[in-house]
C-alpha cells in the first residue's frame, strides 16, 4: 500500500522538534506517487550535452512527465518587459554591470553583492547574504531572499525555515555544505519578508547567474514561486510545476515548495518529500552523478 500524506510528511519534521532521520533512511525512501519521466537519463543527458555546447542565456525547456516539451524564455535573456522596482545607484541600462559581474571570481563576487545598491533593497538591509556551501556542489538550492535572521547573520535559511530546510536534505541523505550549495534570488531582505518585486529580482539576477556558473551543479532545487521564476523567466505556479523536469541553460530545474511555506502549511510536507525523491531520481540519472 503507497503511503499516505501523513506518513509521507512524517518523514520531514517541523524544525522546532528538529528529529533526527533514521540511519539508511535514503535506501528506504519510497518512489514519489506520481508519474516521472521513464527515460530521465537519455532526457538529462540531453540536457547536459546542450549545456556544454549552448552560449550563455540558451533557451530553457520544460519536460513534462509524459514526454511532451514546450519552450521556456530563458531567465537570463527575456525580452518581455517587466515590472520595475525602484533601483539605487547601479542601473544597468547597457548591460555593463551584468558583463562585469559574469567575469568576478569567488571572493570578487561575494564582495560585490555585500556593496551592491543597484535596487531598493539595499537601503534597509543589515548586510547583504551571498550564499553559503560547497562550491563544486551537485545540488544547488535556490530559494527566495534572506528573512531576519540571514539579514543579521549573512547566511541564507538559518531561521525556522533553514531547520525545516536541514532536515528536508537530510531525508534524502544531503547535508548541508557537503556537496550542495544554497543561495536566493535576491541577496537582501525584502521589508517585512514580502515577495521581491520583479525588478529587485531582476537586478540581483546577475550574481544567481554568475554563482550557477562558478558553481556548475548538475540539479537545480527551486524553493518556492520566486525562486522558480527567477531561474525559469515564466510565471509559475508550484502546483502545476511539481514532478515536471525544467532546465534553466541546460542545467535540471526541479521545483518545489519552500520551507518557509511548509511550516504555514503542513499539510503539504508530504507533497514536498515527493519531490525530493524526484529531484534525488533525476540527480541519480544524471551522466556524471
Amino acid at each position: 500500500m503507497a503511503p499516505n500524506a501523513e506518513a509521507l510528511a512524517a518523514r520531514i519534521p517541523d524544525a522546532a522538534a528538529a528529529l533526527p532521520m533514521a540511519a539508511g533512511g535514503v535506501a528506504s525512501a519510497p518512489e514519489p506517487q506520481r508519474s516521472t519521466p521513464t527515460q530521465p537519463l537519455e532526457r538529462i543527458e540531453r540536457l547536459h550535452a546542450a549545456a556544454q555546447s549552448r552560449p550563455s542565456g540558451g533557451e530553457g525547456r520544460q519536460f513534462a512527465a509524459d514526454h511532451r516539451s514546450a519552450p521556456l524564455k530563458s531567465a537570463a535573456h527575456d525580452s518581455a518587459p517587466r515590472s520595475s522596482a525602484r533601483t539605487g545607484l547601479d542601473q544597468d541600462p547597457s548591460g555593463e554591470r551584468a558583463r562585469r559581474i559574469a567575469t568576478l571570481a569567488w571572493d570578487d563576487l561575494e564582495a560585490d553583492i555585500r556593496e551592491c545598491r543597484a535596487c531598493v533593497l539595499c537601503e534597509r538591509r543589515s548586510q547583504a547574504v551571498p550564499g553559503v556551501g560547497d562550491r563544486r556542489a551537485r545540488w544547488m538550492l535556490v530559494g527566495e531572499g534572506p528573512g531576519a535572521e540571514e539579514d543579521l547573520r549573512g547566511e541564507p535559511f538559518v531561521g525556522q525555515a533553514g531547520r525545516l530546510l536541514d532536515n528536508m536534505l537530510g531525508s534524502i541523505g544531503l547535508k548541508r555544505g557537503d556537496d550542495v550549495y544554497i543561495a536566493n534570488a535576491v541577496k537582501c531582505r525584502p521589508p517585512h519578508n514580502r515577495t521581491p518585486e520583479a525588478g529587485e529580482v531582476a537586478a540581483c539576477l546577475p550574481y544567481l547567474e554568475r554563482q550557477i556558473d562558478l558553481v556548475q551543479p548538475r540539479l537545480l532545487v527551486a524553493l518556492g514561486r520566486p525562486a522558480a521564476q527567477a531561474l525559469l523567466g515564466s510565471e509559475v505556479r508550484i502546483g502545476a510545476a511539481r514532478g515536471k523536469l525544467f532546465a534553466h541553460r541546460g542545467i535540471p530545474v526541479v521545483v518545489t515548495y519552500h520551507p518557509a511555506y511548509l511550516l504555514r502549511n503542513s499539510q503539504d510536507k508530504g507533497k514536498a518529500w515527493e519531490d525530493l525523491c524526484f529531484a534525488r531520481h533525476c540527480m541519480q540519472a544524471s551522466p556524471s552523478a
